[in-house]
């Protein structure tokens, strides 16, 4: 049997499946990963995955542990980094302990983009809804900016602050403000085209896809819990929208 045993493999199947969860991988995929790894070592485990917790039990003695999760932000490198591990094992590429160290420092790798390679990602990504707008080249130039601010105060908001979804709804309000800001000032033309566009990177993208992806695949229980999370999202970042057109309007009819 090596230099394993039952317990060392639906351990580390629970490990992978927790990593590939909170990372932002569909239970489907979490699910045929974890088997996948048992099948491969010819001890068959079965796994079961919600989005708060992996079931992970061995068909042959029925060892079974139970893995919590909490799901947070998303990272789809270690997702990738995780499914070319299992295929490598698969493969013989790579041995027990090899694969169990390689997914330990995929779980706890912090490494992640500068800053200036997530402002220019996100300032581009908030650029391509402009040119369907058919908005002034200036006016390009300027939801690139606005961006970025909205991004530095999700931030900061999001390390100073637990409440869920706060964050997204002040990165929404600065960007109103801003964005009327300028176009009641003249600089811009359109305050609207500005903010549809400064908001793109807000949009919760990926866990509206999985929760259409789970429901497809009748995952339904998990599901209907992204699509809340995404909708949620969504609600939070169009009531800082709001906010900030009412406290604009509110500040110059006062004027």
């Amino acid at each position: 049997m090596g230099d394993f045993d039952e317990k060392d493999v639906v351990t580390l199947c629970g490990q992978i499946g927790t990593v590939l969860l909170e990372n932002g991988a569909e239970t489907s995929r979490v699910e045929n990963t974890v088997e996948y790894i048992g099948r491969a070592v010819n001890m068959p485990v079965i796994c079961h995955a919600t989005m708060t917790g992996i079931f992970v039990s061995s068909e042959k003695t029925a060892t079974t542990r139970i893995f919590k999760v909490r799901v947070g932000d998303f990272n789809l490198q270690k997702v990738d980094k995780i499914n070319t591990l299992s295929r490598k094992f698969s493969q013989h590429e790579l041995t027990f302990s090899e694969l169990k160290n390689a997914v330990v420092e995929v779980e706890y790798d912090t490494s992640d983009f500068t800053w200036w390679q997530k402002w220019l990602g996100a300032g581009l990504v908030s650029v391509a809804p402009m040119l369907l707008f058919k908005a002034t080249w200036f006016d390009l130039f300027l939801s690139f900016f606005v961006w970025i601010m909205g991004y530095v105060m999700t931030q900061f908001v999001g390390k100073h602050s637990k409440i869920p979804y706060i964050s997204v709804a002040v990165g929404g309000l600065t960007i109103s403000i801003l964005a009327h800001v300028l176009a009641i000032s003249g600089i811009a033309t359109s305050a609207n085209s500005i903010i549809i566009s400064s908001l793109m990177p807000l949009v919760p993208g990926v866990p509206m896809t999985n929760s259409l992806r789970e429901i497809i695949e009748r995952n339904t229980i998990s599901g209907l819990v992204r699509a809340t999370d995404a909708i949620m999202a969504g609600i939070s970042i169009g009531s800082g929208v709001v906010i900030g057109q009412i406290l604009i309007k509110a500040i110059v009819g006062g004027m």
